[in-house]
């Protein structure tokens, strides 16, 4: 994440989805946090929805 229109993007994107908890983002130290219900939404959903945003995910 280069800014924080970024982190806004990615908020966005998660936010209101069914299974995702929380989102906590900083550009600044470039990570983003996804707290999300595993009996809803899978983690290569979550990370479907990020790089449909345009990022990239890394461990």
């Amino acid at each position: 994440m280069k800014c924080g229109g970024c982190e806004n993007t990615i908020k966005q994107t998660l936010t209101g989805k069914a299974g995702i908890l929380s989102v906590d983002t900083s550009h600044g130290d470039d990570w983003v946090e996804v707290e999300f219900d595993e009996t809803t939404i899978e983690e290569d959903d979550v990370i479907e929805l990020i790089e449909g945003a345009g990022f990239t995910v890394v461990d």
